[in-house]
């Protein structure tokens, strides 16, 4: 009996071990996988990687571009500056009847914006063709934050119209560009008679008020953020 019970108990054990080897090994075996199979894993794959990789970027980047948008400093003349700012009107004589309400309009919006009467010049001359070289002998003086131009050039029946405006045009713009202060474009380019004394205080509104406007904006710009 003995005998037997002695054989039992290794017969047992030896079970015993050998399903605990089988499972040390299976264990294994899940646990160090061949190199030469693959098991498909979205997390792991290499192009899924780059592709998470570049979202993570594209945030990281999203987040500099708006801490850098709003560290932008946007700089705008002031309407409500006025004061000690000077300027000069160079007015065209020709078609007087019109530009003198333009220029009236101008007087009332500056008056209106706190600049004093002392502090305006206005520098009539024979026509809008003459106005670019006196806007730029004006700006280049250093007396003055912008230079107001005013005139009015009604088409007529020859190309001479053409002419007067554009060079009125470029004359303007290159008084600014070579001065280095601001020089305001107020003549109006009109087919007729009409439409001229409409956009000098009839229908169409004053746009030497509306040129006074962008003259205080831009003397305030440049002498409060562009010096």
């Amino acid at each position: 009996m003995a005998s037997l019970a002695s054989s039992r108990l290794r017969l047992t054990s030896s079970a015993s071990t050998h399903l605990h080897r089988s499972h040390v090994e299976q264990h294994s075996f899940l646990l160090q996988r061949p190199s030469n199979l693959s098991f498909p894993s979205p997390f792991v794959s290499t192009s899924m990687l780059g592709f998470a990789t570049g979202i993570s970027i594209g945030r990281k980047e999203q987040r500099s571009s708006f801490l850098e948008t709003a560290a932008v400093r946007h700089l705008v003349g002031s309407l409500t500056r006025g004061e000690g700012l000077r300027f000069a009107v160079v007015v065209a004589r020709f078609n007087e009847i019109v530009t003198k309400h333009l220029l009236e309009g101008a007087l009332e919006t500056f008056k209106k914006y706190s600049v004093k009467e002392e502090d305006v010049d206005v520098v009539w001359v024979p026509g809008s063709f003459e106005i670019g070289i006196v806007a730029e002998r004006l700006g280049k003086s250093g007396n003055y934050h912008a230079i107001l131009c005013i005139g009015a050039v009604i088409r007529g029946d020859t190309t001479h119209y053409d002419a007067v405006a554009n060079s009125a045009a470029s004359g303007v713009l290159s008084a600014g560009i070579n001065s280095g202060v601001p020089c305001i474009f107020g003549v109006l380019t009109c087919d007729d008679m009409d439409q001229a004394l409409n956009r000098a205080g009839g229908k169409a509104g004053n746009k030497g008020a509306e040129g006074a406007l962008t003259a205080i904006e831009m003397a305030s710009l440049f002498e409060h953020h562009l010096k």
